[in-house]
């Protein structure tokens, strides 16, 4: 269990952090990693992170729009619940050959929708959970004190008052105060025109029944230092109350898969390395 924020095991630091081809070399076979978006993005926002795992560390990676992302053309204000919005990740889940294992990343909200899976498949099909920035609930919002932890504020994090049935899509101003504070221009005027609307209240109503093994499945944080939509302090307060096995801390805003995607490629392939 990680005891301080800048915690990492000490096999994580003899893994080292940069990538190199071929799942990191002799005796090391490709990992596969699915990585989740976060409220209102899509798989195509993990674009550049893609493209270093699968061709610098050699690992298998699948990128998922969950029900209304992405290229997914249900319309938000028909996912009503939690478990329609997280379909795609729970069928692409169940679908796996038994004994194969993959190593699941959620960005943001897409935390959620790594709670979920550990809760329902356990260690049977997961190896481990990164969680990028993200919601990290058990058992997802329980009480007015995990909404206040767990939802960013711009969202009426800790209020429950929204009434919308989904959130709008961030404009081209907010994009580059909130999510994509480091990020090049043309990502940030990249996400302007790909995010869509989310079902906001799907994901804020959305409560987990706990599975035997959910706490077998390693569980790894990363912090990041300059984030304006998920707060240092809400992260804090998830780690404090559902410690994770490994902490790092990316000095990023909330979006290190666009703003520094060469770091945090890095980082998961490390994980792959050392949990894979």
């Amino acid at each position: 269990m990680a005891s301080s924020p800048e915690y990492s095991s000490p096999k994580a630091a003899a893994a080292g952090d940069t990538p190199t081809a071929n799942g990191g070399g002799v005796g090391n076979p490709p990992v596969e990693l699915v990585l989740i978006h976060g409220l209102g993005s899509g798989a195509w926002s993990w674009y550049k992170v893609k493209c270093l795992l699968e061709n610098s560390c050699g690992h298998k990676v699948t990128c998922l729009d969950l029900t209304s992302a992405g290229k997914d053309q249900t319309d938000p204000a028909d996912v009503h619940t939690f478990a329609h919005y997280n379909k795609p990740l729970i069928d692409f889940l169940s679908s796996l050959p038994t004994n194969h294992k993959v190593i699941l990343v959620g960005h943001s909200a897409g935390g959620l929708s790594l709670s979920d899976a550990i809760n329902q498949f356990g260690c049977k099909k997961i190896k481990a959970a990164v969680f990028l920035a993200a919601t990290m609930l058990k058992r997802g919002f329980h009480a007015p004190q995990d909404l206040k932890i767990g939802i960013p504020e711009r969202f009426g994090g800790g209020k429950g008052d929204d009434k919308s049935s989904s959130v709008p899509a961030v404009n081209y101003e907010d994009q580059q105060q909130q999510s994509l504070l480091l990020c090049p221009l043309e990502d940030v005027v990249l996400s302007a025109l790909l995010e869509r609307p989310g079902p906001l209240p799907a994901l804020a109503s959305s409560k987990f029944e706990e599975g035997e093994d959910a706490d077998k499945v390693p569980r790894i944080y990363i912090k990041t230092k300059y984030d304006n939509v998920l707060k240092p302090w809400q992260q804090e307060a998830m780690i404090e109350k559902w410690p994770p096995e490994d902490i790092y801390v990316m000095d990023s805003d909330h979006s290190p898969l666009l703003s520094n995607p060469i770091k945090l490629s890095g980082l998961l392939h490390k994980i792959a390395l050392i949990y894979g």
